[in-house]
């Protein structure tokens, strides 16, 4: 694993904490970086992934969004999509998940903005970069926010955590694959060059 390299800063424009709308104004003017909020109005700047990360993510969302098109009843995002929870923070998981009938809830600008609503499914990667523990604290926080299904992937380890709305995590340990259930259920990731990597 390489060292922390997350960094986290309060930004405030002497008026306080950012509004929405500014925080998306502060996250555009800094494309070329990740970042994430926290409740407390924190701003967590990420690391860019390494290619191995990046291949694992994009075989993840390329089969979620292959699954979502051909069950109809939901949208997919990749690591790029933010949203905005109810507890306050700004979250991107790495692969997410949306009912249609929630999405259509949204008017057309807070759809072209981060969308303001917690995912139904997500997915988070542990990167070299990531502790272990933060990623776990996320995935609670996903849960607490009213997602009712994630998963955590630990490649390396080979160990997927399932996380259901107040329960423990559920691991599984060098399984073949991991099955969707409630929201996503029909959805099924073949996890073998996720375990294998570049």
């Amino acid at each position: 694993m390489f060292p922390d390299v997350e960094t986290r800063a309060r930004v405030d424009n002497g008026a306080g904490p950012m509004s929405e709308a500014d925080f998306f104004d502060f996250c555009s003017q800094n494309s070329d970086l990740r970042i994430e909020r926290d409740a407390n109005g924190e701003i967590i700047i990420m690391p860019p992934t390494g290619g191995e990360t990046s291949y694992r993510n994009c075989k993840l969302s390329a089969r979620l969004n292959i699954w979502a098109e051909r069950d109809g009843r939901g949208d997919a995002f990749d690591s790029n999509g933010e949203f905005l929870l109810p507890n306050g923070a700004a979250r991107s998981p790495d692969a997410s998940w949306v009912l249609k009938t929630r999405l259509d809830r949204l008017t057309r600008e807070e759809k072209r903005r981060f969308i303001p609503l917690c995912p139904d499914f997500v997915v988070e990667l542990v990167s070299p970069s990531d502790r272990l523990s933060r990623v776990k604290a996320k995935m609670r926080e996903w849960m607490e926010n009213g997602a009712p299904l994630g998963w955590l992937i630990d490649a390396d380890s080979r160990i997927v955590y399932v996380y259901r709305p107040g329960q423990d995590a559920e691991e599984l340990v060098n399984v073949d694959h991991v099955a969707g259930e409630g929201p996503v259920d029909g959805f099924r990731l073949e996890l073998g060059d996720i375990w294998e990597g570049l």
